[in-house]
């Protein structure tokens, strides 16, 4: 019986609660420099800039909710092992019930020092210039920034890999090296792709038991959760 179901979800998930996808027009990242707010060297150069970006998200975050998507995923836990792992770094899965949730690209709910990593403390307010961890250094963003390692992906790669069912949700799947944890997937695996502009890079295009369902993810994921349920 499959019985092991890794999840893994993109922008597009979150989308529909209302968050502004990355680099999407109209969205939230279109009138900052990528290079200013998401890298350490733009960290290093204006840091209360980095700081204003993030508190700006985290203060959105507040005024969205999970929805349909997010819900159907915790009801598979009534009869599946389900693990998600996501590319977002809200906290839209675990405010819905989902219980086993891997952040992949860090949380916008937790900061850390800039100094010492292992030093993650959670967040729900702004976070400003001075605030140390307890070692005496500045907090930044629990997030992983572009040039910056992915600590989380080969976790989240053991996981695919003694996956019975992956269901891959709202992703363009062109964001490496997330994009490529499909290509971990056991041959007997079979893989849901929900995504309204679904993009078959590589990996997907190899696999042999895939199913796309081409429509936004509170439409498709229900859908497919359903599927599965029955």
């Amino acid at each position: 019986m499959s019985n092991h179901i890794v999840v893994l979800t993109g922008a597009g998930i979150s989308a529909e609660s209302g968050i502004p996808t990355f680099r999407d027009s109209g969205g939230l990242w279109e009138d900052h420099d990528i290079e200013s707010v998401a890298t350490p060297e733009g960290w290093a150069r204006n840091p209360e800039r980095v700081l204003k970006f993030y508190n700006a998200r985290r203060r959105q975050l507040k005024t969205v909710t999970p929805n349909a998507a997010h819900q159907a995923l915790v009801e598979l836990e009534s009869r599946y092992r389900v693990d998600v792992i996501t590319q977002n770094v809200d906290d839209l899965h675990e405010r819905a019930g989902s219980t086993n949730v891997m952040h992949l690209h860090g949380e916008l709910t937790k900061v850390r020092s800039e100094r010492f990593p292992d030093l993650v403390y959670s967040c729900h307010e702004d976070i400003n210039m001075g605030d140390q961890c307890e070692k005496g250094h500045q907090l930044r963003p629990h997030v992983v920034w572009f040039g910056e390692d992915v600590p989380m992906l080969e976790p989240a790669a053991q996981l695919t890999e003694v996956a019975d069912i992956i269901l891959v949700i709202g992703s363009s799947m062109q964001v490496y090296p997330a994009a490529g944890l499909v290509s971990f997937a056991r041959e007997d695996a079979s893989v849901f792709y929900v995504d309204q502009f679904p993009t078959l890079n590589y990996e997907l295009q190899k696999l042999r038991n895939l199913t796309i369902v081409n429509d936004r993810a509170t439409v498709g994921v229900p859908q497919v959760v359903s599927q599965l349920l029955s």
